[in-house]
């Protein structure tokens, strides 16, 4: 993967501790983060027993690693930062129990459902605590991929970007969606999702020099995104509902309808379409030439066959039987 890690791996990579004898779980967990990040240096705990598990996912240049361990320190100190060949930012998603992160003058604290950023090439320590098994998706994020995004010059420590006002549960949403999909996405959509975590993460660490009207384009622009990343994950849930979909990126109801009459649409006409989208694909898709039309308008949310047919044929100009018969 990226120079500055520890031998070569291939796209997806896992490690578990409790294959090894106790005595040497805490030597095995130490190694397999030196491979899914770059030089840390965990500091062993009291207890013989160590179980952990990594995991690292290749997103392009960058990577997502979750991890899950017991309580211990890590730090990444100037023999750490000497010895690597290339610099990152650590992006975390906590998933259990509560992590310190300490950088210069910062000390930030993230706890389940926060995110938070943090430099390699300076001193950091980061102090995972509060519960016996812990856990955390840290996306690694190239250095040039982000500063490439910002303000030149622009600086800045530990940071918990999912406390901004604007795009923080974007960000969190993001992140989440990311994490669960990475493994089940083409590898080209997955980078390309995770450049959209990293535009609003830029967004949200330069917002504070950014005139308001232009703040609120950008969330504007970014809960878009969010909000139709929401409905192509769920579509298809039958019944799937304006509600259900404003939680999911964390705003009103109202605010998605106005959302959609920025396009000229509906969230109704929105839904429909894109589950259009998605039968006529499988309807040409030559592994499913055996599956019944009627099964595949199911699978993507039609609960009326009669309705599909009229849809996708004022859609598409044929019905969906015709469709799959014809060829281009």
């Amino acid at each position: 993967m990226q120079q500055g890690r520890c031998g070569s791996i291939p796209r997806h990579m896992v490690w578990n501790t409790e294959v090894a004898r106790p005595a040497e779980q805490f030597a095995c967990y130490r190694e397999a983060i030196c491979q899914a990040f770059m030089n840390l240096t965990p500091e062993s705990p009291a207890t013989l027993r160590f179980p952990a598990k990594v995991e690292t996912i290749r997103l392009g240049e960058g990577a997502v690693n979750r991890v899950f361990f017991p309580e211990h320190t890590v730090r990444r100190s100037a023999a750490d930062i000497a010895a690597s060949r290339s610099s990152c930012f650590y992006l975390n998603l906590e998933l259990a129990g509560r992590c310190r992160m300490l950088q210069g003058d910062r000390d930030v604290s993230l706890m389940r459902g926060q995110v938070g950023i943090i430099d390699s090439d300076r001193h950091l320590t980061l102090l995972h605590d509060r519960g016996p098994s812990l856990g955390v998706v840290s996306f690694w994020v190239p250095t040039k991929a982000l500063r490439e995004r910002l303000p030149p010059a622009f600086d800045f420590e530990a940071e918990r970007v999912s406390d901004d006002p604007f795009v923080g549960h974007l960000i969190v949403e993001t992140a989440r969606t990311l994490n669960a999909s990475v493994l089940r996405m083409a590898e080209g959509d997955a980078v390309r999702l995770f450049g959209v975590l990293l535009d609003l993460v830029a967004v949200s660490l330069s917002r504070r020099g950014r005139a308001g009207t232009a703040e609120a384009a950008d969330f504007a622009d970014a809960t878009w995104l969010a909000l139709r990343r929401a409905i192509q994950d769920r579509l298809h849930r039958q019944g799937l509902t304006v509600a259900a979909v404003a939680a999911a990126v964390g705003i009103s109801e109202r605010y998605v309808h106005k959302l959609f009459e920025r396009t000229g649409s509906t969230f109704a006409e929105y839904l429909i379409d894109r589950r259009l989208d998605a039968a006529a694909a499988d309807l040409r898709n030559p592994d499913m030439a055996g599956q019944d039309i009627g099964a595949i308008a199911f699978d993507w949310g039609f609960s009326d066959l009669s309705h599909f047919t009229r849809r996708f044929k004022r859609k598409f100009g044929c019905p969906p039987r015709d469709w799959r018969r014809r060829v281009d």
